[in-house]
């Protein structure tokens, strides 16, 4: 007997996908800070910084559909509803794990401008101009919060309190 495979099950898929797809870009932007907090030379913080716009396209994508499909599986099924307090908690911390990462990769983004700066006179010396650029607490602090609020959400979404 095959199984078959309703609206339901696709709604879920393409939902858990797109989780793991913004997950999986975050785990990138958490390794890239990490990895480039001693980096000083432009060359080196260039070959890192090609890694954010594949990055953000998951993000974009992930986040996106992640809420689409989402909000979708709430109206779908009987049991939930959009206006759910787990749900809309969700809805709340993904507008705020939206807002840091766009706040973060601007501020990332002036680090990566600087290094393109740099990089194209042709001087690849070590800059603390970079580094601290690279460093930056604010950005940081950002990215932080928009981690943490997206492993909220996934816990909201795993053990559903108050379903």
């Amino acid at each position: 007997m095959v199984a078959s495979v309703g609206t339901y099950d696709w709604l879920l898929f393409l939902h858990v996908v797109s989780a793991f797809a913004l997950v999986a870009a975050l785990v990138l932007f958490t390794a890239l800070v990490v990895a480039t907090r001693r980096v000083d030379r432009p060359s080196i913080a260039l070959l890192f910084f090609r890694l954010v716009r594949p990055g953000s396209l998951l993000v974009a994508v992930g986040s996106l559909l992640t809420l689409v499909f989402g909000v979708w599986l709430a109206i779908y099924l009987d049991a939930y509803h959009p206006w759910d307090d787990w749900i809309l908690a969700a809805i709340v911390l993904w507008v705020i794990a939206t807002g840091a990462g766009q706040r973060a990769g601007v501020r990332f983004g002036e680090a990566r401008a600087l290094a393109e700066r740099l990089g194209g006179s042709g001087d690849d010396a070590p800059s603390s101009e970079l580094r601290a650029a690279i460093r930056d607490r604010q950005a940081v602090v950002l990215h932080a919060v928009t981690s943490v609020s997206t492993l909220v959400i996934l816990v909201l979404m795993i053990w559903k309190p108050g379903a």
